[in-house]
């Protein structure tokens, strides 16, 4: 299934994950507040404000409660939530929460709301509410009015004794089983989606499709789309606007000719989608002229129409491997838009002039019409250069990108190996394979090309003093510059705050580690240090490429952002084409409304790209667990990708499937957290776990339908010893370690963790 180009290094987020979170505080006996949860993962400054945003999610979520001072799984009132009326009572709507399941089965509360003025709500209606309580009960406050639920759930059939059917939900959010009032041909342990109907506190559902198997592979995705709330469905008035939209004539006379160019688009073999196409030849200075043509999506999509707002609702492709939920309706990103062989495509042109050592000396963009020479896959591309029986224009493009390359070293960008899972289906969709994916150069090749076309695209609308949407990665923050110094320092080695930090200094320092798997260790320290990329309308460069100034601009097709920087270019070049009459709007340049707020816009789709990035991964981890299912007892080399006072996280090596070892199942004695340098001690053996540490572990639980893994340890230990970390550890006698037991109790502090040197 084909990918976004990704030309931006990926950085995992520093937050725990929300499983993370509700596995600390599954595990923890002790009150898990703010405070706590903070600690556990060595967050700081602005990790914590983060935290307190994720924490008031999962809260507004039903994942944990609202208390701040202590958090508990599945319980408590959030202070913004749905209500359901159930009773008016002396003219005021009496409420329930709209789902409740709590820790002690306690009823739900009920809350009075206060309204202003005659009260418009009967009972049925749903309202988004802030509540608080009072010393006379709970109190809600009617923010807005809602729909009568309409939305397909996802979930299985259930037969409860008395033979009734209930649907369970797969979304942990929704905690409450719906009765079933019509199974519509569905049988029990069936993965369904059903709509809610009536008006009660606790409508029954009638099932609308029936999925299957709620372990087969194409409901792993399903799962995710649904849990995330990922839009999958384009309205009518969508598909009706964007098939008017594929029927606008192409005007050659407003458009630079570019058909007689052998340009050519490489794209994984199995693309549905082909967005950027790319060319080159020598030019008299030494140096290239160099092409990259994208698809014109501004010229159909405008501002103002449904196509729009849907595709920004949308933000962005999201990618599975079974299905792609597309940005645009298939007609658009699937034909009209894609840039096929042989066909007259609509393209924008970012000319390119690349000097002797190449840099980019000059730019200039264009609307045109192209024709693409070739498709040509990854594989494909890469063997006819090897074997010395590419074509021309191919032996252009590399010999243009080993300029490119020097250019990209002299510039040292942040270079971390970040293997990718790539998960293999077969015709009946199936597991085949899952694999690592292989890096060629045909990869960078093509990344170059788009690197330098995003940058062009950037400056160039810096230069007209245009909006631009920029693709932001800011340096390390001090705290976690902070804590990676201190990690470093249990291994000898030192890192001065005082001086710049740049991508070369981190490129530097794993260059100059011999041992793999002290490298290893080092290299996810690095990764953690990062901060996630973003869009915005400030610039703040780009820290992981070593860029000043960096866009989107290579992928309209699959992002909003590269949409809103093709409309810029629009309007800064001058290159308007009006839609003819009829009910495409006229423009195609950037809309008023974000022109004065490219900001909100910017966070609304860097927040769906967040969204897809989870999605994409929690489904990969199903499909990861579903392949392991059939394996729980077997034992697996996995390296320790994070350490907590309630255990350790890990990954399998071969696979990366992600699993944690609790703290209780590590034996009787107990344990010492070292926060700093990431460790677990063992209070009497001595022995230690820590990040990036190779163990041969036994897979206990594998749970497809939530992508989760559980670990213990093979009999004997399963210690696989890298070098560089050597056990048992002596103990410290600074402050700073948590001792944990058996069962995760607080213990007496003996050992303080790693001993620094």
């Amino acid at each position: 299934m084909p990918r976004p180009k990704n030309t931006t290094p990926r950085h995992e987020p520093g937050l725990p994950t929300r499983q993370q979170v509700l596995d600390f505080i599954q595990n923890s006996t002790e009150p898990a507040g703010k405070r706590e949860i903070a600690r556990a993962f060595g967050l700081k400054g602005q990790e914590k404000i983060q935290l307190k945003a994720l924490l008031r999610d999962m809260a507004e979520e039903g994942l944990i409660d609202g208390k701040r001072t202590a958090f508990h799984r599945m319980g408590g009132l959030p202070k913004v939530t749905v209500l359901r009326i159930i009773m008016i009572e002396e003219g005021e709507p009496i409420a329930v929460p709209d789902t409740w399941t709590p820790d002690d089965a306690s009823p739900p509360p009920r809350i009075r709301l206060i309204e202003k003025g005659r009260s418009a709500l009967k009972k049925g209606d749903r309202v988004l509410a802030r509540t608080e309580e009072t010393p006379t009960g709970w109190r809600g406050y009617p923010m807005k009015k809602l729909t009568l639920r309409s939305e397909q759930l996802l979930g299985v059939v259930e037969i409860d004794g008395a033979g009734k059917p209930w649907l369970a939900p797969v979304d942990k959010r929704i905690r409450n089983s719906s009765p079933i009032s019509d199974l519509g041909g569905a049988e029990k342990g069936e993965l369904v989606l059903a709509e809610p109907i009536g008006r009660s506190a606790r409508p029954s559902v009638k099932v609308t499709e029936v999925l299957g198997e709620p372990l087969a592979p194409k409901a792993f995705s399903l799962i995710a789309i649904h849990k995330h709330g990922i839009p999958n469905h384009f309205t009518e008035e969508t598909i009706a606007e964007a098939e008017a939209a594929a029927k606008m004539p192409l005007s050659h006379e407003k458009r630079e000719d570019l058909r007689h160019l052998p340009i050519v688009a490489i794209d994984p073999s199995d693309a549905r989608d082909h967005d950027d196409a790319i060319w080159a030849t020598p030019n008299e200075q030494g140096g290239f002229d160099a092409l990259v043509a994208i698809a014109d999506v501004s010229f159909y999509v405008r501002p103002g129409g449904e196509l729009d707002r849907e595709a920004r609702r949308r933000g962005n492709s999201v990618y599975f491997p079974d299905r792609v939920v597309p940005m645009l309706p298939e007609v658009l990103s699937a034909d009209v838009c894609s840039l096929r062989s042989g066909e007259d495509r609509a393209a924008m042109a970012c000319h390119l002039k690349v000097d002797g050592e190449g840099k980019v000396v000059d730019w200039r963009f264009t609307r045109a019409l192209v024709r693409i020479h070739e498709v040509i896959a990854y594989e494909d591309a890469q063997t006819r250069i090897d074997e010395n029986r590419a074509e021309e224009h191919l032996q252009h493009l590399w010999a243009c990108w080993k300029l490119l390359a020097k250019a990209r070293e002299a510039r040292d960008p942040l270079e971390l190996e970040l293997p990718e899972r790539r998960v293999k289906l077969d015709e009946h969709g199936r597991i085949a394979e899952i694999a690592i994916r292989e890096r060629l150069d045909a990869h960078r090749v093509v990344e170059d090309f788009m690197i330098a076309a995003n940058v062009a695209a950037a400056k160039a609308l810096e230069a007209k003093v245009a909006p631009v949407v920029y693709r932001i990665h800011e340096t390390p923050s001090r705290e976690k510059l902070t804590t990676l110094k201190d990690y470093l320092a249990t291994f000898g080695r030192k890192l001065s705050l005082g001086q710049v930090i740049t991508p070369g200094l981190f490129n530097r320092m794993l260059k100059d580690i011999a041992d793999e798997s002290e490298k290893a260790l080092i290299m996810e320290a690095v990764l953690r240090s990062q901060t996630q990329a973003y869009y915005g309308p400030r610039n703040e460069g780009h820290f992981g490429l070593a860029l000043g100034s960096y866009a989107h601009f290579t992928s309209p097709i699959r992002r909003y952002a590269d949409l809103l920087v093709h409309r810029a270019l629009v309007d800064a070049y001058g290159l308007e084409q009006p839609a003819p009459k009829g009910d495409i709007p006229a423009t195609s340049g950037l809309s008023e409304r974000d022109r004065d707020d490219l900001g909100r816009v910017s966070d609304a789709i860097s927040q769906a790209e967040r969204r897809a990035m989870e999605a994409e991964r929690e489904t990969i981890d199903r499909y990861v667990a579903a392949w392991l299912s059939s394996r729980v007892g077997e034992v697996f080399d996995t390296r320790i990708t994070g350490v907590q006072k309630f255990g350790f996280f890990a990954t399998i090596i071969s696979l990366g499937g992600d699993g944690l070892v609790p703290v209780s199942t590590l034996g009787d004695e107990r344990f010492a957290y070292d926060e700093k340098a990431q460790v677990l001690e063992g209070e009497s053996s001595g022995t230690s776990y820590a990040v990036g540490q190779i163990l041969r572990l036994r897979l206990a639980e594998a749970n497809p339908l939530t992508g989760a893994l559980k670990f213990e340890l093979e009999e004997g230990g399963g210690r696989i010893e890298p070098r560089g970390r050597p056990t048992p550890m002596k103990p410290l006698k600074k402050k700073g370690g948590h001792m944990v037991g058996q069962r995760g109790r607080p213990g007496n502090i003996r050992h303080q963790g790693r001993k620094k040197k």
